[in-house]
C-alpha cells in the first residue's frame, strides 16, 4: 500500500514539475546541448536499471520490488515527456537560416539578444557566436571564457568563439578584428548578422560595431542590438517577441556569475528592459534592434 501511495505522489509531483513552463524549457535546453545533464540522465538510467536488477534477486523484500516499479513508472513518464517536448520545440522551419552574433565581451550577447538567439535556435536555425575579447579587465579571463562557454551551451549556440583582443582597447585593433569577423562570415555564410549599435558609448562596443559593418559589408541583413551602454539615440524598428524566452534569457545572463554585482545583470533589470521594449512592440517582452539593412525574409516569423 505504501509503495502505491509513493508512486502516485511521485507521478503527481513529476507532472506538476513538467507543467511548469520555466523548468520545461530549461530541461529542453539542457537536453539539447547540456552534456552534463545528458551524462546525469544516463547515470540515473544505469542506477535505476541496477536497482531493478537487485529487486529481482530471490529473497528481496516485497517493499523494494514495489518501490522499483514505482520509480520505473515515474522515470518512464519523465522520459516520454522529454522526447515529446524535445520533438515539439525543435521542429525546424521549412527554410533554416544561419545566424552570426558578434559581441565585444562575454555576456554581451546574452544581455542584448539572448532571447532572440534561443528562439531562433528552437525554430531550427543555426546560430554562431563571436566574442572579440575575453573581458579580462572586468574579471578573470579564464573564468569569463568558461562562463561564456556555459551560457552559449545553455542557449544552444552551435559554435561560440571567444577571441583575445585586448579588453577596453579594441578600437586600436580595427583591421585585425575586421579580418577575424570576415573569416567567420566567409566560413559560415550567415543570413543575419547581429552586433552592437552605433549609438553605444562603450568604446569596445562601438569599435566592434564599426568592424562588423566593414566585415559584413556584403551581408543582406545586419541588426544592431541594445546594451546597458547604448544612449538615447538608439532607435529600434525591429522587435522580436521573447515572451516565452524571458526565463531563458535571465538564466543565460545569470551564468556569468562573476559579473552579477553589476546592476544591469540583475534579473529585475533584464526583465525590465524586455518589458519596456515589449510595450513598444505591443507584447509582454521583446528585444529591440536597429536595422543597418534588413531583408524581410531573413528571419522568418519571429
Amino acid at each position: 500500500m505504501i509503495p502505491n501511495v509513493v508512486c502516485l505522489a511521485l507521478c503527481l509531483a513529476t507532472a506538476a514539475f513538467l507543467a511548469t513552463p520555466f523548468y520545461s524549457r530549461i530541461f529542453v535546453r539542457h537536453l539539447r546541448s547540456g552534456s552534463t545533464l545528458r551524462a546525469e540522465m544516463m547515470g540515473g538510467a544505469l542506477i535505476l536499471a541496477a536497482f531493478n536488477a537487485a529487486a529481482l534477486v530471490p529473497g528481496t523484500p516485497e517493499l523494494m520490488r514495489e518501490l522499483a516499479v514505482a520509480l520505473t513508472v515515474v522515470a518512464t513518464v519523465f522520459a516520454a515527456w522529454l522526447l515529446i517536448r524535445f520533438r515539439i520545440t525543435t521542429q525546424p522551419m521549412p527554410q533554416t537560416r544561419t545566424i552570426l552574433a558578434v559581441g565585444a565581451h562575454p555576456d554581451d550577447l546574452e544581455l542584448a539578444c539572448g532571447g532572440t538567439l534561443a528562439k531562433m535556435i528552437d525554430q531550427g536555425h543555426q546560430v554562431y557566436g563571436l566574442v572579440m575579447s575575453s573581458g579580462n579587465v572586468g574579471g578573470v579571463r579564464t573564468e569569463r571564457k568558461a562562463e561564456a562557454a556555459r551560457a552559449g551551451n545553455f542557449i544552444g549556440i552551435k559554435d561560440l568563439k571567444v577571441l583575445n583582443f585586448p579588453d577596453t582597447e579594441l578600437a586600436a585593433h580595427n583591421t585585425a578584428m575586421v579580418n577575424s569577423i570576415e573569416a567567420v562570415i566567409n566560413e559560415i555564410k550567415p543570413d543575419v548578422v547581429f552586433t552592437h549599435s552605433n549609438s553605444d558609448q562603450h568604446q569596445d562596443h562601438h569599435a566592434v560595431h564599426m568592424a562588423t559593418l566593414r566585415a559584413a559589408r556584403r551581408q543582406p541583413t545586419i541588426l544592431c542590438f541594445e546594451s546597458p551602454s547604448t544612449t538615447r539615440a538608439f532607435n529600434p524598428s525591429v522587435y522580436v517577441d521573447i515572451q516565452n524566452y524571458m526565463d531563458i534569457k535571465v538564466k543565460a545572463v545569470q551564468t556569468h556569475q562573476g559579473q552579477m554585482a553589476k546592476p544591469y545583470m540583475s534579473a529585475g533589470h533584464v526583465t525590465g528592459m524586455a518589458a519596456f521594449r515589449g510595450s513598444q512592440a505591443k507584447r509582454q517582452y521583446a528585444e529591440a534592434f536597429e536595422p543597418v539593412r534588413f531583408l524581410g525574409s531573413a528571419m522568418g516569423d519571429l
